[in-house]
């Protein structure tokens, strides 16, 4: 087995549509930038509210990417 080495940023994902959602636009526009992206860590939800309904989700995520040799 090989040694791992990782990189790790923090990003905010958000969407109307749920979590998984704000999870997914937050590391599709960071895999436009940032490669070899391996795992992810959600470390804090929350949300928006409109006359007592959930409006916004947003989450903040550590996300480990490995490093160009």
């Amino acid at each position: 087995m090989s040694d791992h080495v990782y990189k790790i940023v923090k990003l905010v994902g958000s969407s109307p549509q749920g979590i998984e959602d704000a999870i997914d636009n937050a590391l599709a526009k960071a895999g436009e930038s940032v490669r070899h992206m391996r795992w992810f860590e959600v470390e804090e939800t929350r949300g928006h509210i409109e006359n007592g309904e959930v409006a916004h989700y947003q989450v903040i995520l550590q996300v480990g990417f490995t490093l160009d040799d």
